[in-house]
C-alpha cells in the first residue's frame, strides 16, 4: 500500500550526505512520495534541486518563522519561485512564539506575506504553528488563507485549533509524535479528524516516531505514524495509507 511523506527536509546535512540510502528505505516501505519543504530563501535552491533530480519528490518554497535575520521574502518573489511544476506549495510558514519572544511583529508580516502569495500562485500552504494558536488562526482569517487552503503541519494543537482550520479548508498532518506515549491530546485529534482530511508526515530529521525516538528520522518512516493512526481509529493499515496518499495529491494537486 502507498505512503506519502507530505513534510521532510532531506537537504538538511544529516540527510542529503547519505540520500541514496534514504531513497533505497523509501522504497522498500512504500513511501510513493515526499515533499521536501522550504525553511529559507538561501537554501531553496538545494530543496528544488533534489525535487528536479528525482521524479518521486516535490518541494516547497518559503522562510520559516524560527529564520531571524535572513531575506525576508516577497509576495512577488515567492510567486515568481512558486511558478515551477516541482514546487506544489507556499511554506513553511506561521508563527512561532516557543522558539522566539519579544516583538514578533516581523513573523506575523512574514506570515501575510505567505498566506497573500499562496493566494496569487494557486499553491496551498504549509503552515507551521507553536504556542502561537489563536494569532495563527487570526492571521488565517484576516488574509483568507480558506481562500486557497493547505495543511497544518506537524499539528500539536487541541481539537478547537484542529477545527478551526477544518472549517477553513484546512488539512491536519500528524507527526511522529502522535506516536508518543504522553501525546494524548494529539492522538484524540487524530481520532477526530475526517480521514479525508488528514495527512502524515516526518519532518525529517526530527521527531523519529516510536520505536525509533531519538534516532534521526527518514521519510520511510511515516510508515509508523500510519500505523498509529490505524490503531486509534480502529481501522486497517491500508485504509489510513489509501486515504492520506489520496489526500496528498489532492489536496497539492499531483
Amino acid at each position: 500500500m502507498p505512503f506519502i511523506d507530505s513534510h521532510c527536509h532531506l537537504n538538511f546535512p544529516d540527510l542529503v550526505g547519505n540520500l541514496p540510502d534514504f531513497l533505497a528505505q523509501m522504497a522498500r516501505n512504500d513511501v510513493v512520495n515526499a515533499l521536501c519543504v522550504s525553511v529559507n530563501l538561501a537554501d531553496f535552491p538545494q530543496v528544488l534541486a533534489l525535487a528536479e533530480q528525482h521524479p518521486h519528490l516535490y518541494a516547497s518554497v518559503g522562510v520559516h518563522p524560527d529564520y531571524e535575520n535572513v531575506a525576508e521574502p516577497t509576495v512577488a518573489g515567492l510567486v515568481a519561485l512558486a511558478n515551477h511544476p516541482k514546487i506544489i506549495a507556499i511554506g513553511e510558514t506561521g508563527l512561532d512564539y516557543f522558539r522566539l519572544t519579544g516583538d514578533l511583529d516581523w513573523q506575523r508580516e512574514r506570515f501575510r506575506v505567505h498566506i497573500r502569495a499562496a493566494r496569487e500562485s494557486g499553491k496551498p500552504l504549509i503552515i507551521h504553528t507553536r504556542s502561537a494558536a489563536v494569532d495563527t488562526l487570526r492571521l488565517m482569517a484576516e488574509e483568507n488563507a480558506a481562500e486557497i487552503g493547505g495543511v497544518m503541519h506537524c499539528f500539536t494543537e487541541n481539537w478547537e485549533t484542529a477545527q478551526a482550520a477544518l472549517d477553513m479548508g484546512f488539512y491536519i498532518s500528524f507527526s511522529g509524535i502522535v506516536t508518543f506515549k504522553n501525546a494524548i491530546q494529539i492522538k484524540e485529534v487524530a481520532q477526530r479528524v475526517p480521514l479525508d482530511r488528514i495527512l502524515i508526515e516526518t519532518d525529517a530529521p526530527y521527531l523519529a516516531p516510536a520505536p525509533h525516538r531519538g534516532k534521526l528520522n527518514h521519510p520511510a518512516w511515516v510508515k509508523h505514524v500510519a500505523e498509529e493512526i490505524a490503531l486509534l481509529r480502529g481501522i486497517p493499515l491500508a485504509e489510513v495509507g489509501e486515504a492520506t496518499t489520496a489526500n496528498f495529491k489532492k489536496l497539492f494537486k499531483i
